[in-house]
């Protein structure tokens, strides 16, 4: 199973009252022309909103055109993507943790940045309401040092050495204590997979906080890990 997600910020203030009101509401329907003779409603709405304690949760769905090959002919057939949001406040902060299929068919990718924008403008207006998030370089490094056997991968990037842009540990090489330092000094950890021992679970996890699930589980359990064990380490 690969389930990966991005966490945000909303950084305006709104109550969960007045955020479950707006996206309760929200629905938008576009006619798409096929040809001169058919049409088809495209539909963009929030579904299964509910509020459980402090956490919201629902499903951005939208409506779009894919296109593909049939007998020789490129033929138009209406699809639907969605993609499943949870809005958790946390120590006087308030995240969006949006997650999709690995590979999304319409919208680009629309497990990210699409959707985030999006919600930002229904919620707030503004585009810009909603905002990336970053783990320090320190914490990631932190983590692999604290249990280095249970780091799969490690990629590195801002490499100081001429004609290199990334570096990269895996297999047995993550564990080799020198090689690790020496790239530690040259660049600063990007991304790193590794097992959450604790939860049974591997996990890839960015600076950029696009967090990918890698085994097998439920996508509570995966979200559970992220609103608990994850959100506390976002700077």
């Amino acid at each position: 199973m690969v389930l990966p997600a991005k966490i945000f910020e909303i950084k305006e203030d709104a109550s969960v009252g007045t955020i479950i009101g707006k996206l309760k509401d929200f629905r938008e329907e576009e006619i798409y022309r096929i040809d001169e003779n058919e049409t088809v409603t495209l539909v963009t709405e929030v579904l299964d909103l509910k509020q459980e304690g402090n956490t919201i949760s629902g499903v951005f769905s939208k409506d779009f055109m894919y296109r593909r090959f049939y007998r020789r002919k490129l033929i138009e057939v209406p699809t639907t993507e969605e993609s499943p949001f949870w809005i958790q406040p946390l120590k006087g902060r308030v995240f969006m943790i949006v997650s999709a299929p690995s590979v999304a068919r319409g919208v680009k990718k629309l497990l990210t940045n699409f959707v985030a924008k999006r919600l930002s403008k229904v919620l707030f207006i503004n585009p810009h309401a909603i905002v990336e998030v970053r783990i320090p370089h320190a914490t990631l490094k932190e983590l692999h040092e604290s249990n280095p056997q249970a780091t799969k991968l490690i990629w590195f990037d801002e490499v100081d050495l001429p004609g290199v842009e990334k570096l990269c540990l895996a297999g047995s090489d993550v564990a080799d204590t020198a090689l690790y330092e020496d790239y530690l000094e040259h660049g600063k950890i990007w991304y790193a997979v590794f097992e959450v021992q604790k939860r049974g679970i591997v996990v890839g996890i960015t600076r950029s906080c696009v967090v990918t699930l890698f085994s097998k589980s439920t996508t509570e359990e995966f979200m559970n890990y992220i609103l608990e064990d994850l959100l506390v380490l976002i700077e």
